[in-house]
């Protein structure tokens, strides 16, 4: 990954954008996509389109720009916060962290209360639920709490994007910042080839929430096909390692990964697999016999139909602050993409053959 390119995924994996409070995470994708887009439009509640025009078919490519996290729920007399959650947030995960809670005014930081291992009994150490968690902000009285932070302000962990060894990086919301970050750059990679199919790059809102952003946009969408791309689980860490055969055989740096069944239209996984082996590019297999759990779950249902299919970048430690993965599989999930829009031109459309 080269740097301008690294410096976008380093924009959008900083900026916080918990689900309902994403605006400025889709600033910095519409930035980015206005350079070579043909049109950008948003909606009201903040879902971000761009196009980029040639000839049939139409293929969207898709992410969602909110990342879990966490809410202000209350503020006691003592002046600590009490938590809500803003989609799955893991309460294994959240004790002992620092945060910041973002306020009208700027981010107030804070941390995690965990009682100290010394004052607590080991032998019975249950992890209170979220909403039983408190954020200290440093202040003694509730009067304080409120001049700095308002009930419902959103609250993200503090964590900082690192570079691991190699091309392995590690940051909070990783889920699903390298899913926009691949849209994007798949679309610039169509344009920048002049691919002959019209390609529709999207970035989707409250997609932790039930995928709310993708029935939005999924409405009216003038597409034949749309791919949407996530993060999916990489079972190559030493927790999972041995439990393949239950939660399948996805590895960081082997490439994308594709799913198979459920929502994943059999047209265009055959499609996106021919492209794969003309361009000689890395994928994975996924099977996915009930639901992908992303925003093709939500696309293959509108309109009637839409062939849809989840494209997986592996992630180790999903909705955790330290999330893993490998800018090798990002940099294939976009060529793989642009190479399928490629491969695609002329086609008139991705229906089965009953």
């Amino acid at each position: 990954m080269d740097e301008a390119h690294s410096d976008f995924l380093d924009s959008l994996l900083t900026t916080p954008s918990p689900s309902g409070f994403e605006a400025d995470v889709q600033r910095h994708w519409v930035e980015y996509v206005s350079e070579f887009a043909d049109e950008v439009r948003t909606d009201e509640y903040g879902n971000a389109v761009a196009v980029v025009e040639a000839g049939d078919p139409a293929v969207a490519f898709t992410g969602h720009a909110d990342e879990i996290g966490m809410m202000v729920n209350s503020v006691d007399d003592d002046g600590f916060v009490h938590l809500s959650r803003v989609g799955g947030t893991d309460r294994t995960v959240t004790k002992g962290q620092h945060v910041e809670i973002h306020t009208d005014d700027g981010p107030v930081r804070g941390v995690v209360g965990q009682t100290a291992i010394h004052l607590r009994d080991t032998e019975d150490d249950e992890i209170e639920d979220v909403t039983e968690q408190h954020v200290d902000i440093g202040v003694e009285t509730e009067a304080e709490a409120r001049e700095l932070v308002d009930v419902g302000d959103p609250i993200t962990f503090d964590t900082p994007v690192r570079e691991l060894e190699g091309t392995r990086m590690a940051a909070r919301g990783m889920d699903n910042r390298v899913g926009i970050w691949v849209a994007a750059e798949a679309a610039r990679r169509a344009a920048e080839s002049d691919v002959d199919a019209t390609v529709y790059a999207v970035s989707t809102v409250q997609e932790e929430l039930g995928k709310q952003g993708a029935k939005m946009v999924g409405f009216d969408l003038p597409v034949n096909a749309a791919l949407a791309v996530d993060v999916t689980h990489a079972v190559d860490s030493p927790d999972l390692s041995d439990q393949s055969h239950e939660h399948g055989e996805v590895e960081l740096g082997d490439g994308p990964v594709v799913a198979r069944g459920s929502s994943n239209h059999p047209e265009v996984v055959r499609a996106v697999r021919e492209a794969a082996d003309s361009h000689d590019l890395p994928v994975q297999l996924q099977a996915s016999g009930r639901a992908t759990g992303t925003d093709a779950d939500a696309f293959y249902t509108s309109q009637g139909g839409i062939p849809s299919l989840n494209v997986g970048l592996p992630n180790r430690y999903m909705h955790t602050p330290v999330e893993v993965i490998d800018t090798d599989d990002l940099d294939a999930a976009a060529d793989l993409l642009a190479a399928f829009a490629e491969e695609s031109a002329g086609r008139e459309e991705f229906a089965v053959d009953v």
